[in-house]
């Protein structure tokens, strides 16, 4: 049987990994990468103030699958980034990737109305419509500074909508919206008895003190939230993210995730625990990097007449628009191959005639990669 033939195999191609996989291997100056600069292990254990003495601890652990549901002590950890939220109302993944996951496949049924705002992670729209789930979009628009738009938020839901998915921060845009417009998007949810999820990796990034902004799951009474260690946290190399959610919605998540996870990795689970029980050093370490960053960026873009951008309030990432006579492929594609320059096409986000910048990786990549695109923009 040909791949993809049948209703439940369909599913369209996911842009950004693709993208990722074929040149992120191939650049020298990585201003496409989305998270805050990774840590060394070293790093972090200087960071947390544990030392390298923790390492005798890893040494001891005892490679089994270790608790299934997370360890007590992470997921401890987990909820008190939190203001409502309890340990059992947690429950760890093998990244936000696969707590996204698990939250659509809990939810989503054929015929569902799923409501996903666009620009943003193509889980959150490719995964239901591959369920058979009737998935409307709510464009994001520069007009209204990438917030989505209320009204029509409300328009496009019925009373078959199971699911309405967003993002804040917001990824490729770094639009923030508050706590008034996430309880309004819940109240509005609540019209239709549906789940909001929230992909809240980039929490933590915000440009203005105190620097981490509401969550979903605080905020509305079928508010999921999920998070990871890869981007505000800088550990994508634990691979480990969670839900944190209703228990109601967590009990329904472990079913589906006996049959693909039993549990993550002893050595992971333990360094995210060390790492999550000191969230504001790392978060403090975060910020720092993103708002230096960012202000060498916006200084950029201010002197080139052919970019424009509506700066991010938050996040790793920023949308920039484009004064080219090529796709953004052929752009990205051009330039990685001229000044070894990696950016995201925006057509890898449904955002023809933009670009994505990550401005998070170490300070000089950013300072040494600008201009070179600058140079690139001026041969174009």
């Amino acid at each position: 049987m040909r791949f993809g033939q049948t209703r439940h195999m369909l599913i369209e191609p996911f842009g950004v990994e693709l993208w990722m996989n074929e040149f992120e291997n191939h650049c020298t100056h990585n201003l496409a990468e989305t998270c805050v600069a990774s840590l060394t292990v070293a790093e972090l254990l200087e960071l947390t103030g544990v030392g390298r003495a923790a390492l005798d601890d890893v040494a001891d652990l005892r490679l089994t699958y270790g608790a299934i549901e997370g360890s007590d002590r992470l997921r401890a950890a987990i909820a008190a980034l939190y203001d409502t939220i309890e340990p059992a109302n947690t429950i760890v993944t093998h990244g936000a990737i696969g707590a996204n996951k698990l939250v659509h496949e809990t939810i989503v049924e054929p015929g569902d109305r799923v409501i996903s705002v666009q620009p943003t992670y193509q889980q959150h729209y490719s995964i239901p419509q591959s369920y058979g789930a009737d998935v409307q979009i709510l464009r994001l628009r520069a007009d209204n500074a990438y917030l989505p738009d209320l009204d029509e938020l409300a328009s496009l839901v019925t009373d078959q909508t199971s699911l309405i998915a967003i993002n804040n921060p917001n990824n490729p845009t770094g639009s923030l919206m508050d706590a008034a417009m996430l309880a309004a998007i819940g109240e509005i949810a609540g019209r239709a008895d549906a789940w909001v999820l929230c992909d809240e990796v980039y929490r933590g990034t915000n440009q203005t003190d105190p620097g981490t902004g509401p969550s979903m799951a605080d905020l509305y009474d079928k508010g999921i939230s999920t998070g990871s260690m890869s981007k505000a946290f800088s550990l994508a190399g634990l691979r480990l993210g969670w839900i944190a959610a209703p228990a109601q919605l967590i009990q329904a998540v472990a079913h589906h995730r006996d049959y693909s996870t039993i549990s993550v990795g002893m050595i992971d689970d333990h360094l995210a625990a060390i790492a999550l029980e000191q969230a504001s050093v790392l978060l403090e370490r975060s910020r720092r990097i993103t708002r230096t960053n960012l202000a060498i960026l916006s200084a950029w873009v201010d002197e080139e007449p052919r970019v424009s951008w509506v700066q991010p309030k938050a996040g790793t990432t920023a949308l920039l628009h484009l004064d080219v006579d090529v796709s953004s492929r052929e752009f990205c594609i051009g330039l990685l191959d001229a000044t070894g320059v990696m950016l995201l096409p925006g057509s890898a986000l449904e955002a023809e005639g933009t670009v994505r910048i990550g401005y998070a990786n170490h300070t000089e990549v950013l300072e040494a990669g600008l201009p070179l695109v600058s140079e690139y923009l001026a041969a174009s």
